[in-house]
């Protein structure tokens, strides 16, 4: 297929050249054109804007922060929707707002392309190597369409239901992880002012009922008062899902207090560690943070 990516962060950069290995013609776009220098090498093209990236594609995939992020990428002057052919495929893989992931929807379908929301579970390495979880919301027809590309990118793809669906899960399991981080970042806090041992706490989290896999990736840094040596999620983009999960909350009159305490914790993270792992939240919790 002719596919046009746009955002080549982290995981961007992983899925688009996981589509240009398995022989795919992608054209890619990235805010900062510097980033399309390793995909070109894989043989993929570079595109001055997302506009200019999807002309003549049968299908277009967005992987960026936010929701500006992702209306610049489809809905700008020079976005990729009024320039998809009709009858394209476009897929919001980034983790959006439910409201943004709607009115994407709705502008999508409104020029006729089939959309799905398709947002993913997994880290970097996993988005290189096809093995993230699709989470999607789509009408039937549409996620069939897009089956192809989403095996590609995915291990598993999962249907939620209708378009916005994918988006309202992929939020509230940020959120979830938001509570066990924190959750875990208080427990170290806590075990290493009593002076636990940090290699026999770090063995009994990981095999006792408690265990997830937030909370055994955090557990040896953080009771070793470090980052992690694996990179997952920066502690920025975890607090902006954390607050749209929240948003998503309130508009449906549900309260979240246990999840609005992790997303305090993030929220007070920020200045000193928006770009770093979550694992340092633990610095925050301390309060070694400056």
């Amino acid at each position: 297929m002719r596919i046009a990516f746009l955002g080549l962060g982290r995981m961007g950069a992983g899925m688009a050249a996981r589509l240009v290995e398995a022989g795919h013609d992608v054209t890619v776009w990235n805010r900062s054109p510097g980033r399309t220098g390793p995909l070109t090498d894989l043989g993929a093209a570079a595109a001055a804007t997302p506009a200019a990236a999807a002309e003549g594609a049968e299908a277009v995939i967005s992987m960026v922060a936010d929701d500006a992020a992702s209306e610049r990428c489809w809905l700008a002057g020079d976005g990729a929707l009024a320039a998809a052919p009709p009858g394209a495929l476009t897929l919001e893989c980034s983790t959006v707002s439910l409201g943004q992931a709607r009115r994407l929807a709705e502008a999508a379908r409104a020029r006729g392309h089939r959309h799905v929301d398709a947002p993913v579970n997994g880290p970097p390495a996993a988005a290189r190597e096809g093995g993230l979880v699709m989470l999607c919301g789509a009408a039937p027809e549409d996620l069939e369409a897009a089956r192809p590309l989403l095996e590609t990118l995915g291990a598993s793809v999962l249907h939620f239901g209708e378009t916005g669906t994918g988006t309202a899960y992929k939020l509230i399991n940020n959120l979830l992880g938001a509570v066990h981080v924190s959750a875990m970042a208080e427990a170290a806090a806590l075990a290493r002012r009593l002076g636990v041992d940090p290699e026999v706490m770090t063995e009994a989290i990981a095999t006792g009922p408690v265990a997830s896999p937030h909370t055994v990736r955090m557990a040896r840094p953080m009771l070793e008062g470090r980052a992690a040596d694996s990179v997952g999620l920066a502690i920025g983009l975890r607090e902006k899902d954390a607050r749209y999960c929240l948003d998503m909350a309130g508009a449906e009159g549900v309260a979240m207090p246990v999840g609005e305490r992790a997303h305090a914790w993030y929220a007070a993270a920020l200045p000193a560690h928006a770009g770093d792992d979550d694992s340092l939240l633990l610095a925050t919790v301390e309060g070694r943070d400056p």
